[in-house]
């Protein structure tokens, strides 16, 4: 995908709009600035951020008078890209709070945005449950791709298949063979279905105690999941459109969420592809944990899989070590990262 072209005028348009942005920044910062020099702010205190608008957060006390309350924060230009999940060290002021630092990050999710652009989407998660459904299929390669994801980033994935009671014997006919797939190679795997809630007990026990977040097409059910194993919470759900089958996106914002047992939820925003052109080549295959022990053992240190001698991947496929359809999807990943803006 190339990068698209933009006239004069545009160009002209795009940094006007940068600096209005730059402007009202530094306004911002200079309005903080006097709150600190005047103090007009608060003691430090620690938070987590729950969800992100812009540039401000919804920050949780975590001690404190304020401790459990949402608290509408500012932030700091020189912060960086804070995301759902950050803990962060905050400030009252008289509008609300302001983040003045922030803490160390055990993990972070990052996808590229359109323009090629790396972007952490959530902070410090332990598990990510990678949510597929009989509608709209489940593509093995879309999840490869989150599973990928997962493994660079030393994050543990789970897969669930949701929507259990739309199984048939039609959907049955592929679903069960790549779900053996990745059994066979020791991912976990779940099911659900918040119409017949079998399911959900299992799942919530998977949440317990773990920062988790939900990634997946539109339309598989995130939010469904959400408002059946957090009633209350109420997140808007969209049906699937009647001509396309895919879903409507229609959570805008990653949003974290508590389990009254314990353990947090963080809701991603609906990706139908999960593009991974920020990760080099050469480490995709780290991505695939079955491909692991091959590494190193092919004739040619330079050895692309393809067909060339002496080749170990190509050995384990005709021997049936490792399967056909994840080989593609490694082929069909490299392939995407040549197509990168």
């Amino acid at each position: 995908m190339s990068k698209r072209k933009v006239t004069r005028r545009q160009a002209w348009r795009i940094q006007k709009i940068q600096n209005e942005r730059s402007a009202r920044a530094g306004k911002l910062d200079a309005n903080i600035e006097q709150q600190l020099l005047g103090g007009e702010l608060g003691p430090e205190q620690h938070g987590l951020i729950i969800s992100h608008f812009g540039r401000q957060v919804d920050v949780e006390a975590l001690a404190g008078e304020q401790q459990g309350q949402i608290i509408r924060c500012h932030m700091r230009t020189h912060l960086g890209q804070l995301v759902t999940g950050d803990r962060v060290i905050w400030r009252p002021s008289p509008d609300g709070g302001v983040v003045v630092a922030t803490e160390a990050r055990h993990s972070q999710l990052q996808r590229p945005n359109n323009h090629g652009e790396l972007k952490p989407v959530a902070a410090n998660i332990d598990q990510i449950v990678i949510t597929f459904a009989p509608e709209p299929r489940a593509h093995a390669n879309l999840i490869d791709r989150y599973l990928v994801a997962s493994e660079l980033s030393e994050i543990e994935p789970v897969l669930l298949l949701n929507k259990i009671d739309l199984l048939n014997d039609e959907n049955r006919a592929w679903l069960e063979p790549m779900l053996e797939i990745y059994q066979q190679i020791g991912y976990r795997i779940l099911e659900a279905s918040t119409s017949s809630t079998e399911g959900l007990i299992e799942l919530k026990a998977a949440l317990q105690d773990r920062i988790s977040v939900f990634v997946g097409q539109s339309g598989v059910g995130k939010s469904s999941l959400i408002n059946a194993l957090l009633p209350g919470v109420d997140l808007r759900v969209g049906a699937l459109s009647e001509q396309s089958g895919k879903g409507r996106h229609t959570t805008t914002t990653a949003r974290l969420f508590h389990f009254p047992e314990g353990g947090d939820l963080i809701d991603s925003p609906g990706i139908r592809e999960f593009a991974l052109w920020h990760i080099p080549a050469e480490d995709v295959l780290q991505g695939f944990r079955e491909f692991q022990p091959l590494l190193g053992h092919c004739r040619f240190r330079d050895c692309r899989h393809e067909q060339e001698p002496g080749c170990a991947f190509l050995q384990a496929l005709e021997n049936g070590e490792i399967s056909e359809q994840r080989f593609n999807s490694y082929r069909q990943i490299l392939n995407s990262l040549n197509m990168a803006p």
